[in-house]
């Protein structure tokens, strides 16, 4: 079902935000011509954690990009279970949902709008909205900076939210629920929708669901920032895939989609006009010889700034597998293994300038740093493990 109030903001502010702007420049740029360009010599770095534990919310470290130097992170928010972050493209806000079953007086989980303070990287609550369904799993904003989205796991619903010129977050313009199911006796009795992102035009939003062993596919009004279904709706996977989370390719028309039960990466090409997905490979994410253990399970997917390289965790093997994208097809190469130093590398994240990788192993509590070969792709540790408590989401944001 689709609901659209039809008295939500739809103004945004386009203030340049240093974050969004040095940080993708750089990125396409060779460590000469960034240090030439004027790129950011720091980094903060959000954190986004689960608080059943020792973490209190979202922590703050600054990188340094010269040497891979993490500082310790500390509390900017005090929030329950913000396991998931997101930053605006073009402006000084940051979004977070709070995993949760609860909302009010209401069965649904939460998203929090913050505004960022990009010298001193604090932050400071706007508002608290619905996450338009039970346990949110995942948040994104769209790359026009208009709109954010939400997928609720244990709700099997997708929603989204207009950006007010404040930074505040209308209540939900759509609340879509999935329907389906697969061959999982257990994880797949009914929808789980696990992520939500939009094309990098803005045009098409995709939801990776696992419990129905789909990729659905919405049009996103520019005006109201609702979500109406596309044709076609959705893409099936294999039975028993798990599609999990998503990442597109930064120039060429590809999405990559990790699958959390097969352990396998999906290579789909976009049709620009009507958003289809036609699968092109799949290959999977553990070294050869090593079996799927009921053990295992994927969890967050990137591709490099560059477009060259795509990363992906393993649970329970504890490792990041690294690929050669080729951008004329789309597919996939392997490059390496490389173990997470912890256990549960559930979320990571790759600096915007392309240098390093930061893991967060989630059962053992600590955020560790990887330097990225800009030419092969190949990661190395630096040496650096910092603790923190169940550490999930990560995301950059340049120190002007």
């Amino acid at each position: 079902m689709i609901t659209t109030p039809t008295d939500t903001p739809t103004g945004v502010g386009r203030r340049a935000f240093l974050a969004a702007g040095a940080g993708v420049v750089a990125a396409a740029l060779p460590a000469a011509a960034q240090r030439r360009a004027g790129a950011p010599t720091q980094m903060h770095v959000f954190i986004g954690t689960y608080t059943n534990g020792t973490s209190k919310g979202i922590y703050r470290a600054r990188l340094d990009l010269a040497t891979g130097t993490l500082s310790t992170p500390e509390l900017v928010a005090t929030a329950t279970n913000p396991s998931f972050l997101a930053l605006h493209p073009s402006r000084p806000l940051l979004y977070a949902i709070s995993e949760t079953g609860t909302f009010g007086d209401k069965p649904t989980g939460s998203v929090s709008a913050y505004a960022l303070d990009p010298k001193a990287g604090t932050l400071t609550a706007l508002n608290q909205v619905s996450s338009g369904g039970n346990g949110p799993a995942h948040v994104s904003v769209t790359p026009n900076g208009q709109a954010a989205l939400v997928a609720n796991y244990g709700g099997g619903t997708v929603a989204s939210y207009a950006i007010g010129a404040d930074g505040r977050l209308s209540e939900p313009v759509s609340v879509v629920t999935h329907q389906g199911s697969s061959v999982h006796p257990k994880r797949q009795t009914k929808p789980y929708a696990h992520s939500i992102k939009a094309d990098p035009s803005s045009t098409f939003v995709y939801a990776a669901d696992l419990g129905a062993d789909r990729v659905f596919a919405y049009r996103l009004d520019p005006k109201t920032s609702a979500l109406t279904p596309a044709t076609p709706p959705a893409v099936a996977a294999t039975p028993g895939s798990g599609p999990r989370h998503m990442a597109f390719h930064p120039r060429a028309p590809y999405l990559y989609v990790i699958n959390e039960l097969a352990l396998t990466v999906s290579v789909y090409r976009r049709d620009a006009a009507s958003g289809a997905l036609t699968e092109v490979q799949s290959i999977g994410t553990l070294p050869a010889g090593v079996a799927n253990d009921a053990a295992f399970s994927t969890a967050e997917i990137q591709v490099h700034p560059s477009g060259k390289f795509l990363y992906g965790s393993n649970r329970g093997h504890d490792s990041l597998v690294v690929f050669a994208i080729d951008e004329a097809t789309g597919r996939l190469t392997l490059v390496q293994h490389e173990p997470t130093q912890g256990k549960t590398p559930r979320g990571f994240g790759i600096d915007p300038t392309g240098r390093f990788l930061l893991a967060g192993n989630q059962r053992s509590d600590t955020l560790v740093v990887f330097r990225i070969d800009e030419k092969t792709g190949r990661l190395t540790p630096t040496g650096q493990s910092i603790a923190l408590g169940a550490p999930v989401s990560v995301v950059f944001a340049a120190v002007p």
